[in-house]
């Protein structure tokens, strides 16, 4: 029986000492002043090239990060797989949207589509769009695209041809590809080449995946025309569903350029716009491929019932449950332990360049409602009940 409060299944993976000292860095970053003061210290020793790894990587890094490498993230893409858990490599620096750092983004995550080719111990390959091109030049293609100069015409299209290179790879390697969210001033223009993708890649089965941040009101009839254009062009639609990472920036601009705001208009919506995406998909799973991105336990639970239900066997290919590395255990390992399948994202890069990734992860475990206290209470939980065993 799927139980999310079962620890021994949800940190069978931890060591004690490891279970201790993730203990411990939860119960530092649950107050958000330090987080605060965490962030302004590490962007000052960014700026000035102040050696930040001796206090990085025993910590955070440790708790959030796969490794500097790709072939670093092979011990910790290992381990997750004893225990049923795949992995979903995601280059997560954050390099300077320069020619130079561009290029090298583009490189290295085709590199990360190559080592997923044949190893099936990672679900799926993921990139992030505007890692590849400048903020400028998407808003701009998005919302003023008659507006663009000849200069942007060709960076745009050259953003394209990058943007279509990584679906061509893993088309031929045969691997799945999320295509991450990103804000609402965006979003317009990698919903276009997402979904022309998805129309000439995913013929057979879903290749390439959108992703959907359900706290955009607008997110259900965008997910309604994909299975029509689905269904009229003949192709499987990869979703993944996720809640959404920009809200107070979201707000903040359309408040400051007058448009309506994009976002639900309470956490009651979202949660129901996002379980109306999920039930909607499974209506229609003939159409669909879903890769379900939450720390949400009650949205995990009613996917896993609604799979019950509808008799579709938890180990379904075209059903992933998806968790980031180092947070919500609980439900990843339990609902492996069950026969669902589960995809951690096991996040890579340098210290330096991962750095900003590190800082929210933090910031999202003390600004979500209950994140940090629920991993503290599964984590003495645990170590009490160790504790008990071994007197």
């Amino acid at each position: 029986m799927l139980d999310f409060n079962n620890t021994e299944i949800a940190f069978s993976s931890k060591s004690q000492s490891e279970l201790k000292n993730a203990y411990l860095l939860f119960n530092t970053i649950k107050y958000p002043w330090l987080v605060k003061c965490a962030s302004i210290g590490s962007n000052i020793a960014l700026k000035i090239h102040f050696p930040l790894a001796w206090a990085v990587k025993p910590t955070l890094y440790k708790q959030f990060v796969g490794g500097e490498t790709l072939q670093d993230c092979t011990k910790a893409i290992n381990h997750l797989r004893q225990f049923n858990v795949l992995s979903t490599l995601d280059f997560s620096a954050e390099g300077e949207q320069t020619p130079e750092g561009i290029q090298a983004t583009f490189e290295e995550t085709m590199r990360s589509i190559d080592f997923a080719k044949g190893n099936d111990n990672l679900a799926y390959a993921v990139f992030k769009p505007s890692t590849i091109t400048t903020d400028e030049l998407l808003a701009k293609a998005s919302e003023k695209r008659s507006e663009l100069t000849i200069e942007e015409v060709k960076a745009f299209r050259e953003f394209k041809e990058r943007f279509m290179a990584f679906c061509q790879r893993a088309y031929e390697n045969d691997v799945r590809l999320i295509v991450d969210a990103e804000d609402y001033c965006f979003q317009d223009a990698l919903d276009e080449l997402t979904d022309e993708a998805m129309r000439k890649y995913n013929k057979k089965r879903a290749i390439v995946f959108a992703t959907l941040q359900m706290y955009r009101h607008d997110r259900m009839p965008y997910l309604r025309r994909i299975l029509d254009d689905a269904k009229e062009k003949g192709y499987i639609a990869g979703v993944k569903f996720v809640r959404g990472a920009y809200m107070e920036a979201e707000r903040a601009r359309a408040a400051a350029l007058g448009y309506p705001d994009p976002i639900c208009k309470d956490k009651k919506a979202t949660d129901d716009n996002y379980d109306e995406a999920v039930r909607f998909t499974m209506d229609h799973l003939e159409h669909f491929e879903m890769f379900m991105g939450t720390h949400n336990e009650e949205s995990n639970y009613k996917l896993a019932r609604l799979m019950d239900e509808k008799g579709i066997k938890r180990d379904d290919s075209r059903i992933f449950f998806a968790q980031l590395l180092g947070m919500s255990d609980n439900i990843s390992f339990n609902l492996a332990n069950e026969g669902y399948n589960v995809t951690k994202y096991v996040p890579y890069a340098p210290v330096r360049d991962v750095l900003p990734y590190l800082i929210r992860r933090a910031e999202e475990n003390t600004s979500v409602a209950g994140q940090t206290s629920r991993e503290l209470k599964m984590l003495q939980a645990e170590l009490n009940r160790r504790k008990k065993v071994n007197r």
